[in-house]
């Protein structure tokens, strides 16, 4: 056998050895102070939290001797709890009324930007996003993977990537010149309920988890035609049904009450924004359903910047338009028995203050246990994640936050986050 060969024979049977060895799990022992396992349920005391490859092996009592090779987490003086979801935000994107940097910013700009606020947004406490409407094609696919895989830091990302739109609503390019905004306009725009079909299912083909639509007109967009229903109801239809047949949900943004009335009835899972939410849209998104994702911290982010020459004029009439009603919207919610889940809009106003929400949603009626179950287990269900997150308990991945305090009797603590774990990861 010559020396060539023998290295080769060497090589490979070393490599054989490499693989058929036993690869060593990776375990971390975290001391709590208290422990908030589930949102229906109460504070523990000292307990030992055990991940193991990113998953949550066992909640023992008291502080536990740690296995040898183990990593230890000390939060002896914290409470620890489940990482927060939420269901509403726009990574690749920062808080802008320069409508126009959409003609000179190229796509690998957002993919930057969104890298930024991943970190930012999992720093805060998020572990999990639902990204509904990224500014270019394939930009939130890749965070979704990157984060995924430990290449950058942040949340688990679910994304609808691009948001389906009428021709020249909310969503569709509009405030340009004729020719830029053809050149600029989204290929998820569409009229007709084939069309409409036609773009849940590009969607899909390009990686969606979800469908997005914007059900009616919005506040930030440079159109300026209210923000009543956009769709025919045929053209919803088409767009849920097509949908369903993929096996994704529809998150359909709308502010006016007719609009919010047409989406439930045609089988939307939530409602984002809910402004002029009403008795009779309530009563068809108890009828069918659909949740209610409120935003209220965009409504705030929004109405500081008044008057500033941040926003056009028409976008301006739009906010003062809707402040008064937005400051009720949970409250108007609750009154007409619709269920409520925790969404932000973040990236209308600065990623990371999220938790903002929080409070403002318990000052709308809601108890700190409720609030904190809207951004924990009732998240993790509308993203049909409610085995895996939402909960510390074995089995469920390692997103883990700490705290000072108790965010069932304050759930204000929550604004302030010590420490987090996405996927068995520690961000740093």
């Amino acid at each position: 056998m010559t020396r060539l060969a023998k290295f080769f024979r060497a090589t490979a049977a070393g490599t054989a050895m490499a693989i058929a060895a036993p690869v060593l799990a990776e375990t971390t022992y975290i001391h709590a102070g208290s422990v908030v396992s589930d949102a229906s349920g109460d504070a523990s005391g000292p307990a030992t939290i055990v991940v193991t490859d990113g998953r949550i092996a066992s909640i023992e009592p008291g502080h536990a001797e740690p296995a040898p090779e183990a990593r230890i987490v000390n939060l002896s003086d914290k409470t620890v709890l489940p990482g927060l979801i939420d269901l509403h935000t726009h990574l690749s994107g920062d808080p802008s009324g320069e409508y126009w940097r959409a003609a000179v910013n190229p796509p690998e700009w957002y993919t930057l930007i969104a890298a930024k606020n991943a970190r930012i947004t999992a720093k805060a406490g998020f572990t999990t996003v639902r990204d509904v409407g990224s500014r270019s094609d394939q930009v939130m696919q890749s965070l979704r993977r990157a984060t995924e895989q430990g290449v950058v830091p942040g949340p688990r990302v679910v994304t609808s990537a691009r948001t389906i739109a009428i021709v020249g609503g909310h969503g569709d390019t509009n405030g340009f010149r004729r020719e830029v905004n053809d050149a600029l306009a989204t290929s998820f725009a569409c009229t007709g309920p084939v069309e409409c079909a036609e773009k849940v299912r590009t969607a899909s083909k390009y990686g969606a988890d979800l469908i997005k639509i914007t059900a009616t007109g919005g506040v930030l967009s440079q159109q300026g035609r209210g923000l009543e229903a956009h769709f025919t109801d045929a053209e919803m239809e088409a767009i849920v049904d097509t949908a369903k047949s993929l096996g994704l949900k529809v998150a359909a943004h709308a502010h006016g009450a007719r609009g919010i009335e047409a989406a439930a009835r045609a089988g939307v899972q939530t409602i984002e924004h809910g402004t002029y939410i009403d008795e009779a849209a309530a009563e068809a998104m108890r009828e069918n359903g659909t949740i209610l994702v409120p935003t209220l911290m965009a409504f705030q982010g929004i109405k500081k910047n008044l008057g500033k020459g941040f926003y056009t004029p028409v976008v301006e009439n739009k906010i003062r338009a809707v402040s008064a009603y937005a400051e009720t919207i949970v409250e108007r919610a609750r009154e007409y028995g619709v269920k409520i889940a925790f969404g932000t809009d973040a990236g209308v106003f600065p990623h990371g203050e999220n938790a903002g929400e929080l409070a403002l949603m318990r000052k709308g009626g809601m108890s700190d246990r409720e609030v904190l179950a809207s951004a924990t287990t009732v998240a993790a269900e509308i993203i049909g994640l409610e085995s895996q997150i939402g909960r510390i308990a074995p089995g469920y991945s390692a997103d883990i936050i700490a705290v000072d305090g108790n965010p069932l009797e304050d759930v204000a603590v929550l604004e302030e986050v010590d420490w987090v774990m996405v996927r068995g990861r520690v961000i740093d």
